[in-house]
């Protein structure tokens, strides 16, 4: 894996195929390496460059221990398109990572020439609130929830009835996350950077492309949540992906991929 120094940080990312370039950007916790399964082949097949990036926190990028905002990350994306020599370019965000990308829209809309913002919100309502603070409660407790019991809690608010009820898939499921828990700790940084102010007045200000998909099931971000965004920005396009959680870009892939592909082709 590549390793850029920008912002006095380094910056891991990986390059896959030639093209035009599409930069993808995960949210809370998650390296980059969960697009290479579904996203990074079809889009490879339509022709695109895919660019994936590890936030600050998600080694080999710096863990930061002193902490980092959301405009930093955006700056992180920022210095590494123009790094790349890679602007302006497509780019696609899933929850964090979407909120990343609304403000490197307002704060550097020439870098980018369209946007997908998945399972993504403007302000943080009760729930996200109220869940943010549970998770910085835990990662600052020192606590170690037994694995068996993340994996099938981490299943219940990221999947959907659909995937729930499968007993193959959610066996696999369960499986993935038994064995790849999400420590609390581990992403501390991260934690918080979702609570977010009432930023929808801004997003009107946002004077690109944009699709905004919502995930019809999921419990994290409750798609009236992506629909706001869809409705502050200037002529972005809303579609919600029925039958997936707020992991809709891995249980429901090829919908999501096709979403994304007929938009970049308009």
């Amino acid at each position: 894996m590549p390793v850029a120094q920008i912002n006095g940080i380094n910056l891991g990312y990986d390059v896959y195929g030639s093209g035009e370039p599409v930069v993808m950007v995960t949210g809370t916790g998650a390296p980059g390496r969960v697009w290479r399964t579904h996203q990074v082949p079809a889009l490879r097949r339509a022709g695109y460059q895919v660019i994936t990036v590890d936030n600050r926190g998600i080694p080999p990028t710096d863990l930061c221990p002193e902490g980092f905002t959301l405009d930093d990350m955006a700056a992180d994306l920022a210095a590494l398109i123009e790094h790349l020599g890679q602007g302006p370019c497509r780019v696609i965000g899933t929850s964090l990572g979407g909120i990343i990308l609304q403000e490197l829209l307002l704060a550097r809309p020439e870098l980018i020439s369209q946007a997908v913002l998945m399972a993504s919100g403007g302000r943080a309502d009760a729930l996200i609130t109220a869940m943010s603070a549970g998770d910085i409660e835990l990662s600052e407790s020192g606590s170690k929830i037994p694995p068996r019991y993340a994996a099938y809690t981490h299943a219940l608010q990221n999947l959907s009835p659909r995937t729930l009820n499968d007993e193959e898939k959610l066996q696999d499921w369960l499986t993935v996350f038994e064995m790849s828990p999400l420590d609390p700790a581990a992403v501390r940084n991260q934690l918080g950077l979702e609570l977010i102010p009432d930023r929808l007045p801004a997003y009107r200000r946002i004077d690109r492309p944009c699709l905004v998909i919502g995930f019809a099931d999921d419990l994290v971000v409750r798609p009236y949540l992506s629909r706001e965004v869809a409705e502050a920005i200037p002529g972005a396009v809303y579609t919600e992906i029925p039958g997936c959680g707020h992991y809709g870009y891995l249980e429901r892939p090829t919908a999501v991929n096709s979403a994304i592909i007929d938009f970049f082709a308009r």
